[in-house]
């Protein structure tokens, strides 16, 4: 959308206080499962939901959004976003049992289904060039960083003032965004026509991921062989089918527009962002067996993850000055191996007394390394290799890819946990969750390696716009 308006630090301001409304306080609950369990006196099971059922949501609800913000507007959608993030956080202070807490979760996916493309639409169309880079890197620090955050910071609340209050500051964030981005002209794409939606195709997916998610986080209790969980290993396949081949005849018009994905760059960047996303797993299978396997509170837990906090947010830039002059797969590449060591270390559950703790704390600096180098390079990569036209929809995709890569890494690990704790072993229970969060990361390289441009044709591509910039 050509405009003479050009974006300010106010405004990346507002959007990074949108963004981690989702990324840092309704992730928080990974490491408040205890204290929200005790307060509100419900089974763990729901517990386990209700986490997971945020990044879900978000998931599923991601694409819609972004194609709603190109059609109506990506600042109105940015405003629906965090008024959603408000009422969901609202739910969460005022829950007294297990009603309003899976109401405010799933509000909270909602919420950040419609902040993350419609704020990264913004990105791509108000900054141009380094300034752009710039821009994605501060919205990376609100996702990323905010990620990294969420494990100290929800722990510190959680036991020096109330879980609940870890929900009261993030309606405070969110009041304080809607403030700074006021002002800022609307932006949405020019429609050539009316188009029905994909309601057949979204219905299809919504069954398929929750039946995928009920089936991760519940298969051992209702038993791997039941009737429930077959059934519901069947309906899951059942709706993947329809859903692809419903949308293979929508021709570009459907819930998930497949021709993006004929941009190999796009693709690689997505799905490697999809596995990278998954070792959210990590943060709550070792924060759950740290706690329950080695005794620590969830304030001294979460003072482990101040090395992913503080290098995850140091190295964002980072990538981005690497991503300026060599391009963005080396630093993926690069930061996805990193990644990898530093939960392998995790892993090493066989480690006793306080050297463990070293170990724990080297790894989550490096997780938080190798994220951080991976962040910005990854997400220019999809922005840049958009169509215009459909930014927020590519946006929505690439998103989608982080939040259900999350819900799935959590519910995938925290199963390999549940199962093999419930033997009484925690150790091998966390090494084995943590080294599925190992595979995300070899799986993430692959995709990388075969499908991200090289080096070399990236920065060709990048010269010119330094140059100007």
């Amino acid at each position: 959308m050509d405009t003479p308006y050009h974006g300010t630090n106010k405004l990346i301001l507002g959007i990074v206080f949108g963004v981690i409304t989702f990324w840092l306080f309704a992730q928080s609950m990974v490491n408040i499962v205890p204290a929200v369990q005790a307060d509100l006196g419900i089974s763990l099971d729901i517990i386990n939901i209700a986490i997971s059922l945020t990044a879900l949501f978000s998931g599923i609800f991601i694409v819609v959004a972004g194609g709603l913000a190109d059609k109506y507007g990506r600042m109105k959608l940015t405003y629906v976003g965090m008024v959603l993030s408000i009422v969901g956080s609202l739910c969460l202070v005022l829950a007294q049992g297990s009603v309003l807490l899976i109401i405010g979760r799933i509000v909270q996916g909602l919420s950040g289904a419609c902040i993350m493309p419609a704020t990264m639409a913004l990105v791509k169309t108000y900054y141009d060039g380094a300034e752009r880079q710039r821009a994605l890197s501060y919205w990376s620090i609100g996702s990323w960083g905010g990620s990294g955050v969420c494990s100290f910071a929800g722990g510190a609340i959680a036991t020096y003032m109330g879980w609940r209050w870890i929900f009261i500051f993030s309606i405070v964030i969110a009041v304080l965004g809607i403030f700074l981005i006021m002002g800022t002209p609307e932006s949405k794409v020019e429609q050539g026509g009316s188009s029905k939606f994909d309601t057949s195709g979204l219905l299809a997916f919504i069954i398929a991921m929750v039946s995928l998610n009920l089936l991760i986080t519940q298969g051992a209790t209702f038993g791997w062989t039941s009737i429930i969980t077959i059934s519901l290993m069947v309906c899951f396949l059942l709706f993947v089918i329809i859903f692809f081949r419903v949308e293979t005849h929508k021709a570009g018009t459907g819930f998930i527009d497949f021709s993006l994905f004929k941009n190999r760059a796009y693709s690689g960047a997505t799905i490697s962002n999809f596995l990278l996303n998954a070792v959210a797993g990590t943060l709550v299978v070792t924060n759950t067996y740290i706690q329950v396997g080695r005794g620590f509170t969830s304030f001294a837990t979460g003072m482990l993850s101040l090395g992913y906090l503080v290098s995850v947010l140091a190295m964002i830039r980072v990538g981005e000055k690497i991503m300026q002059k060599i391009g963005a797969r080396k630093p993926m590449l690069v930061g996805t191996v990193i990644t990898g060591i530093g939960i392998a270390l995790a892993a090493c559950t066989f480690i006793q007394g306080f050297l463990y703790s070293i170990v724990v704390f080297i790894g989550f600096m490096l997780f938080g390394i190798g994220l951080g180098m991976y962040a910005t390079p990854s997400t220019d990569t999809a922005v840049t290799n958009a169509p215009s036209d459909k930014v927020g929809v590519a946006s929505g995709i690439y998103k989608m890819a982080s939040s259900l890569g999350g819900s799935f890494g959590v519910a995938s690990s925290a199963a390999v946990y549940g199962t093999i704790a419930a033997s009484g072993n925690v150790e091998l229970a966390a090494s084995t969750g943590l080294l599925v969060n190992v595979a995300f990361c070899v799986l993430s390289i692959l995709a990388i390696l075969f499908m991200v441009p090289s080096d070399r044709k990236a920065e060709k591509r990048r010269i010119p716009k330094l140059q100007k910039a």
